[in-house]
């Protein structure tokens, strides 16, 4: 069977084919390259997880490829938490593992208590029959990768072959009582290493029949959420990727403008949107950083709208929601409204307004010190206002914003805001007193996009309001000052909106 998996291939193997592969090839470059600038902040961030597990072994994966189709792969993406202690993006550490080993404490790397190595599976010599035949790792296949000395020299970690982990994750596990090692790991990233740690302590526990597997995976998760309540905060470093990827986004939506006429006279024009800004992810950044809403009309009104099949037709309002994500794997998260023919008719420009309104509410409500969900509490005041002006809500606006109440939240049922970085919905496992009930710091990165949705088929509202989805979202960095939108150079006011898009479909 495994021969038939390969017979595309039709390698040869004669040993005068494997001798003449290994040979003439020019020498390596042997010059190491300089340190990243990410590594003194990577460092920084694994010292900071090491003050809170002293004592214990972390395994932080960055997990295999993914298997698309048969025996094709996704592009490969590590998982966050491996990519913000390591720095480490893109593509090229599939099967990487970060391990950081307890040390004597205040001994360890930067003086704290653990000593970092990075597993992973280096450049195979061109003498080596993995560099033409591994079709997952060989250099004739997926192009060079780094040595251990390399990687060693980029990012300040020590570095080991990954078929050195085995051993490093298993040696000396088991109860702490006993002079064991504690393992805690990032689980659901590499079930090969889920499978190995389980084994690891079930063979090393004194009464295997009692061993609570729960217990220890409540272990692992309070390493998963640590790892994500480490990210709540951004480093300089971090800003100015989300920066980077923000600005690249903007150029992105300039994009979709510019493809609007072609996107109008085609049959799915919601693709030629969505490609237009894809376009511009794969020429500035990594990737998208999610997979694009491009939404007209009706589809508007549906939250997560990414099957993009559908046309794109003049008098409706075009909703995207989309970003870029950078090289280092941050990414934005903007969101625009735009109305396709150019101008915003009299009841689009006016639920457009009131999302703008709610946005400016939570832009001024969003300061040090405030906690996060008062962000959203600040946009929905205004929405349900607005709501019981327009004859639509059934109740007051202040009965509405009751606990008991909630009905404006018909046409608003998302949240405002979430935290942004690494991942489009960041810090997703911190615990709620740290997010929803924690206060906004400096540092911090986070979206602001309220919304109206009213469904074509929505009785409850009149008929002029059908079919019209409006969402604004602009990413925020918290200053010392106060709010900052990074996302500021696109255009957010009705009349900014008009004249932008004129000016580049005149271009």
């Amino acid at each position: 069977m495994e021969d038939r998996v390969n017979n595309r291939s039709q390698r040869p193997t004669s040993d005068a084919f494997k001798t003449f592969m290994a040979s003439q090839w020019a020498p390596a470059d042997q010059t190491l390259p300089q340190q990243d600038p990410v590594a003194a902040f990577a460092a920084r961030r694994r010292r900071a997880i090491s003050d809170r597990f002293p004592g214990e072994r972390l395994v932080i994966p960055a997990g295999p490829p993914k298997v698309r189709s048969n025996d094709t792969d996704y592009r490969f993406r590590p998982h966050s938490a491996f990519a913000h202690l390591t720095g480490l993006g893109t593509d090229h550490e599939p099967d990487a593992v970060l391990v950081l080993e307890p040390v004597e404490e205040g001994t360890g790397d930067d003086g704290g208590h653990h000593s970092a190595t990075l597993y992973f599976r280096p450049l195979a010599g061109r003498d080596t029959e993995q560099f033409y035949a591994n079709a997952r790792s060989g250099e004739f296949w997926v192009g060079p990768r780094p040595t251990l000395a390399e990687l060693k020299a980029r990012l300040g970690i020590e570095t080991a072959h990954l078929d050195e982990l085995e051993v490093a994750l298993t040696k000396g596990v088991g109860a702490r009582e006993i002079g064991g090692i504690s393992v805690r790991l990032v689980r659901k990233v590499d079930e090969n290493l889920d499978a190995l740690i389980d084994t690891a302590r079930y063979n090393t526990a004194q009464d295997p029949d009692s061993l609570d597997l729960s217990e220890l995976d409540a272990l692992d998760d309070q390493l998963k959420e640590a790892l994500s309540e480490l990210r709540l905060t951004k480093d300089e470093w971090e800003v100015e990727q989300l920066k980077a990827a923000v600005a690249a986004t903007a150029e992105g939506f300039e994009e979709i403008i510019r493809a609007l006429p072609r996107a109008v006279g085609h049959r799915r024009g919601e693709r030629v949107v969505e490609a237009a800004f894809f376009a511009k992810a794969r020429e500035e950044g990594n990737d998208l950083g999610y997979e694009t809403i491009a939404a007209a009309g009706n589809h508007a009104t549906i939250l997560h709208w990414i099957t993009n099949n559908g046309p794109v037709e003049d008098g409706e309002l075009l909703l995207v929601d989309a970003g870029v994500e950078a090289e280092s794997l941050y990414t934005a998260d903007v969101t625009r409204t735009v109305p396709v023919n150019g101008r915003f008719s009299e009841v689009q420009r006016k639920v457009y307004q009131a999302v703008l309104d709610a946005a400016d509410a939570a832009f001024a409500a969003a300061r040090p010190g405030v906690k996060f969900r008062e962000v959203h509490a600040a946009a929905m005041k205004v929405l349900a206002a607005r709501l019981e002006e327009w004859g639509i809500l059934p109740v007051s606006a202040e009965e509405a914003l009751s606990p008991e109440g909630q009905q404006h939240r018909r046409w608003m049922p998302h949240g405002t805001s979430h935290h942004l970085g690494l991942d489009v919905h960041d810090c997703a496992q911190a615990r709620a007193e740290l997010y929803l009930d924690g206060e906004l710091t400096p540092g911090m990165v986070f979206t602001i996009e309220p919304g109206l949705y009213f469904k074509a088929e929505d009785l409850a509202v009149p008929e002029e309001y059908r079919g019209i989805g409006v969402r604004i979202e602009d990413d925020i960095l918290m200053t010392d000052d106060g709010p900052v939108s990074l996302s500021a150079a696109l255009p957010r006011t009705p009349d900014e909106v008009e004249s932008w898009m004129a000016a580049l479909l005149r271009g």
